[in-house]
């Protein structure tokens, strides 16, 4: 896999994390960097960890869809394509805590397209260490910098945004 394709991918697959970083530092009054750290250690965690076990699984029944596996990532590919939109409109409350009973929900839920892609990685046989180095890191980058965007304008916005509740 090509250094673009592979960063498209990884963007793509962390915009669901980074959305609800951003939705978590909505909901802090003060940012602390731990808090932060751990978004993004969450959300990188099981960004990267997905695909392996997508790649994992699909590796072993790949001998049996060897004949039509370019169907099989296409519909692999579409399903994500499907599930991504869902997910977009399907926005659930964010606002708990940073502890693991809390996190680990979000990060399972934000990452359960990345498996689908690491059985697509497996078909397409594709370098997977690499791949979910890359992947994880840029989730954990964007989760980070998603968390910090969030308290910012949660911050500088709270006052308009309760007028605008209390008006309608």
């Amino acid at each position: 896999m090509d250094f673009i394709t592979l960063l498209l991918t990884a963007v793509g697959l962390s915009m669901d994390a980074f959305s609800v970083a951003l939705c978590k530092g909505l909901s802090v009054k003060k940012a602390q960097v731990k808090q932060g750290l751990l978004v993004g250690l969450y959300f990188g965690f099981f960004q990267a960890l997905m695909p392996l076990v997508g790649y994992l699984l699909g590796g072993r029944f790949y001998r049996l869809i060897q004949d039509w596996d370019h169907w099989v990532a296409f519909v692999l590919l579409l399903i994500l394509g499907m599930n991504m939109i869902r997910e977009a409109k399907d926005q659930e409350d964010l606002s708990g805590g940073f502890a693991p009973k809390d996190m680990l929900p979000l990060a399972i839920a934000t990452s359960i397209d990345a498996l689908i892609v690491g059985v697509s990685f497996a078909v397409l046989k594709v370098s997977i260490y690499r791949s979910i180095s890359f992947i994880g890191l840029w989730t954990f980058l964007l989760s980070f910098v998603g968390f910090y965007l969030g308290h910012y304008f949660g911050q500088k916005w709270e006052k308009w945004a309760h007028v605008l509740g209390a008006s309608s």
